[in-house]
This record gives structure tokens, sequence and C-alpha cells, in this order.
């Protein structure tokens, strides 16, 4: 998106402060949520004895660091950075946008969720899509970074648990 377009979308949600509201809260609870389900699935793993547990924990874990160590490297400016808007999510960060942390680490999750459980796995999925979008409305990413982040989550997850977890059974 260019400048206008991130101005335009800047003004229109702070114009209406109800959507300034939801966007917040949505981007809390969904964070929220997810950050719940995953060491839900942990234990679930863990109490049936579920030789899935290992793999569940190092294959987001492993791709967290890596994405982690990617991102410090390129150190992306932020759309409020870039243009001088404010973002609508409290955000002092500078840099490191590019690929989006959390939107990586839901679409991860989702995969990994999805693994186990597909239904549940799609689900978070398409929440993790409504995070995106809210991500890039609240301008803290770009549409690059959201798209980069959801890509990887679902690459590391694919890679981790339906080709190399294979090989190694």
């Amino acid at each position: 998106m260019k400048e206008q377009t991130y101005r335009e979308i800047s003004e229109a949600v702070r114009s209406v402060p109800l959507m300034k509201t939801f966007l917040i809260w949505f981007n809390r609870i969904v964070l929220g949520v997810t950050y719940v389900i995953y060491p839900a699935l942990l234990v679930m793993l863990f109490l049936r004895k579920d030789e899935g547990f290992l793999p569940a924990i190092l294959i987001p874990g492993i791709s967290f660091v890596l994405l982690s160590m990617i991102r410090h490297l390129i150190n992306a400016p932020r759309p409020y950075e870039v243009f001088g808007i404010a973002p609508v999510i409290d955000k002092k960060t500078a840099g490191h946008s590019f690929p989006s942390r959390h939107i990586f680490s839901i679409f991860v999750i989702a995969t990994t969720v999805f693994y186990f459980y597909p239904l549940p796995g799609v689900l978070l999925g398409f929440v993790g899509a409504a995070l995106a979008f809210n991500r890039v409305l609240s301008g803290v990413h770009f549409v690059k970074d959201v798209v980069a982040g959801a890509a990887s989550g679902v690459f590391c997850g694919i890679v981790g648990f339906w080709i190399i977890l294979p090989l190694l059974s």
C-alpha cells in the first residue's frame, strides 16, 4: 500500500472511536486466545503421552527462533515509522516489522493444531487471517509483513510436521 492509502485508513479508523476500540480489543483477544490454545494443546498431548508432544514444541519453537533471527537481520521499518502516522494499536517498536512475528506465530500454531485436530486448526487459520487484516488496519504492519508472516508460519509447520517428522520416524 502507498502512503496515501495508509493515511486514509488511519483517518477512517480514528474517526470512528468504536472501530479503534474494536481493533485494539480484537488484537488483544485473538492473541490471548491463541496463546491459551497452544499450551492447552501441549498439555493434552502430554497427558495422552502422545509422541507428537515433543515435535509440537520443537517445530514451532525452532521456527520462531529462526524467524526472529531473520527479522532482526532485515530490521524493516513499520508503517508508522515510514509514514509518521500514529498506530491504532499502542506500539513503540522501531523496525522488526518484516515478517510479522505475531502473524507467523498464529499461523505456525494453527498449522500445529491442524496436524492433530484439522477443524480447529483451520478455524484458527481464519482467525489468523482476520488478525493479519487487523494489524494492517491498525498501522503496525505492511501487507507484505503479514503475508510473509502467514506464509512462513504455514511453511514451517508443513516442512516440520509433514516432511521432516516423517523422515525421522
